[in-house]
């Protein structure tokens, strides 16, 4: 990949720089240009519940949200909008107010005649998503486009006379059956969806406009966002702020480490002017996680300027791991693997692998090996004197491991003076921890020659992504194909180390430059370390270890209790390793973004849920207190049910 292509969708790998973009007049609070940026949030109750949206509105601002997005399905909500827009003012509050739009152009035109921007879906705002495949020829796809503009025309007209903005939000589960026919389900259909919109913007002389590619997958959403400035650049459009955003992520730790896999590793490159962390949880709770992300980049620059990338051997819109020899159990095609670092620790002993997924019963004299056990622990200068489960490989400081009788599982990590030098060895595996300072030619040539080495890379400066990925191209560029683990040391709380370390490794991950990960965070516990670590992982979809729940955010839209119902499938189903369920509080995003899913669970009334195989509606209108059962039923019928494990005691 050229610089000339790099260049094109992000201004450096390695020195920071926010994309320069437009400024979007947004109210009182313009986005993108020199302004910072933007957090943002989404109401979570009915539009029509006046007094209620007016109080959450309240408490999102109140937790440092710039902007307070509405939905308005339809007439009625987009008149309402009024309404709370007008109490919000009496109370004091001028935070800007967004409406959200689907299927129905005529609550958008109304809403943007009351509130500061828009936001409309191209996948179906003039648009139809009924999973049709309709072969469509150059004639009757023209017609198609003449029939939208017609329709999206007068909305763009209407925010030109009351100076409101414009964002055009593409979802991946969204897409017209049009785009579908032609791009597939694929970034570049995501971007064309929008780009012809656009089109229609810049046509009408429109250009306060925000543009955003949102997925629940964040390998996806990543490559969109990327392809969509690429395209930017290339058909000569302005340069569009971009809204970020990994749409449905879920709740709890796994919501957080994946926007910050998806966000964070767009943020790295700058590009993004406002963010949006959706959690199935109160609207509130997003923010201090989307503040914790952007507040990385205020004053961010790097600890030692690294050579410009000539020559980017990646391909940034397009995952492909990059090719290693295998070392026992790392590099080719295994997964990657999870380092855990005991070296701080005074006496360790069988329980402490407790936390490491290793779980030891002593009557039995029997390791219970979890789906989050790490592969290889980090002892420095220790010694373990048990025995220890056949699974799991010990790396010890050169100098100790020389002393160590039993080779059987333990290997030797080198620093990078000290393995050009050493001439005692494993025989199967070796470690060796470098920096981008330290990766000379000469070193490079010795790797090259070692079918054992396996390089662990670090840094300690603030753009640390760059210093990582700028490790991995000289391995390419120069035809190294030694496995490469990504370590990282931090000094922050538990929720920010989360947050930084999915960006940081995962970042790396989504671009297949990683065999793998090795994480170290001052006063945090192992058992949180470990766990973030497998997370990123299953959010960069490299390993997966358990159950994933593509769960939205929950909105006015929503038919039922998500953050409720969320819990109860999660408490019955957290067992079933790699398998997939979409939550979905209504149909607007529920089948085309839970495409990715094996199951999905959808609000399609009051009181009623859809349950689906995929995107085939399986039964529908159950009544919801019996959903969850009739969806592990589903499970059951398609034998992809397993009981959970009874734990191993040590009585």
């Amino acid at each position: 990949m050229s610089s000339d292509l790099l260049n094109k969708y992000c201004h450096s790998l390695t020195e920071y720089s926010r994309r320069e973009t437009v400024e979007v007049t947004v109210g009182d609070v313009p986005m993108g240009g020199m302004n910072p940026i933007r957090i943002q949030s989404m109401t979570t109750v009915d539009t029509m519940d006046t007094e209620g949206s007016v109080e959450q509105a309240i408490r999102m601002v109140q937790a440092g949200c710039e902007y307070v997005r509405i939905t308005a399905p339809s007439i009625k909500e987009a008149q309402n909008l009024q309404e709370i827009k007008k109490r919000l003012r009496l109370r004091g509050y001028s935070v800007p107010l967004v409406a959200d739009i689907h299927f129905t152009p005529n609550a958008a035109e109304l809403a943007a005649r009351i509130v500061e921007k828009v936001r409309i879906n191209p996948g179906n705002y003039a648009d139809k998503k009924k999973f049709e495949e309709i072969d469509y020829t150059n004639a009757s796809y023209s017609a198609e486009l003449d029939r939208i503009r017609q329709k999206f025309s007068p909305l763009v007209k209407i925010c030109k006379e009351y100076g409101t903005a414009m964002r055009i939000g593409t979802n991946h589960g969204s897409l017209s059956d049009r785009i579908m026919s032609r791009y597939g389900d694929t970034p570049l259909g995501m971007v064309e969806s929008a780009l012809e919109f656009l089109r229609i913007c810049e046509d009408l002389h429109f250009y306060n406009t925000v543009l955003s590619m949102k997925a629940s997958n964040p390998k996806v959403m990543i490559e969109a966002y990327r392809l969509l400035v690429h395209k930017l650049n290339e058909e000569k459009f302005k340069p569009y702020p971009l809204h970020l955003g990994v749409t449905e992520a879920g709740d709890g730790e796994d919501g957080r480490i994946k926007s910050s896999v998806g966000i964070g590793t767009l943020l790295e490159d700058g590009l993004g002017d406002t963010i949006r962390v959706s959690l199935t949880e109160e609207p509130e709770a997003e923010v201090p996680v989307a503040q914790q992300l952007a507040n990385r980049y205020k004053n961010r620059s790097s600890s030692y300027p690294l050579p410009e990338i000539k020559n980017y051997p990646v391909n940034p819109f397009e995952y492909a791991r990059r090719q290693t020899h295998e070392v026992i159990n790392i590099g080719a095609h295994q997964v990657p693997r999870v380092i855990a670092d005991f070296s701080e620790k005074e006496n360790i002993v069988p329980a402490s692998l407790f936390a490491l997924g290793y779980h030891y019963s002593v009557p039995l004299d029997k390791w219970n090996i979890t789906d989050m056990a790490c592969d290889y622990i980090y002892v420095g200068q220790q010694k373990i004197d048990f025995e220890i489960p056949g699974t799991l490989g010990v790396i010890a400081d050169y100098t100790t491991w020389l002393s160590i009788k039993n080779h059987t599982q333990s290997y030797p990590l080198f620093s990078a003076s000290a393995y050009r030098h050493a001439n005692d060895k494993s025989a199967r595996l070796n470690f060796v921890r470098i920096n981008f300072k330290e990766l000379t030619q000469e070193l490079i040539t010795q790797l090259k020659n070692d079918s054992t080495a396996v390089v662990i890379v670090y840094t300690i400066t603030e753009h640390a992504m760059a210093e990582l990925r700028g490790v991995a191209v000289e391995l390419i560029n120069n035809a190294c194909a030694v496995p490469v683990v990504i370590e990282r040391n931090y000094n922050a709380s538990s929720n920010e180390f989360q947050l930084y370390a999915a960006t940081d490794a995962g970042g790396l991950l989504v671009d297949g430059l990683g065999d793998g990960i090795f994480l170290k965070a001052q006063g945090t516990s192992h058992k949180i370390i470990n766990e973030t670590a497998f997370t990123i992982l299953q959010a960069t979809r490299t390993r997966i270890s358990k159950t994933e729940y593509i769960s939205c955010p929950s909105c006015g839209r929503t038919l039922f209790d998500l953050q409720e119902t969320t819990a109860k499938i999660r408490l019955r189903t957290s067992h079933l390793k790699g398998v997939k369920i979409g939550i979905m509080g209504c149909i607007v995003n529920g089948p085309g973004e839970m495409a990715d899913a094996d199951y999905g669970y959808v609000g399609s009334g009051p009181g009623r849920i859809t349950l689906y195989r995929g995107k085939e509606v399986v039964k529908k209108n159950v009544p919801a207190e019996q959903a969850v059962e009739q969806l592990i039923d589903l499970i059951k019928e398609d034998n992809n049910w397993v009981e959970i494990p009874e734990p191993i005691k040590a009585e």
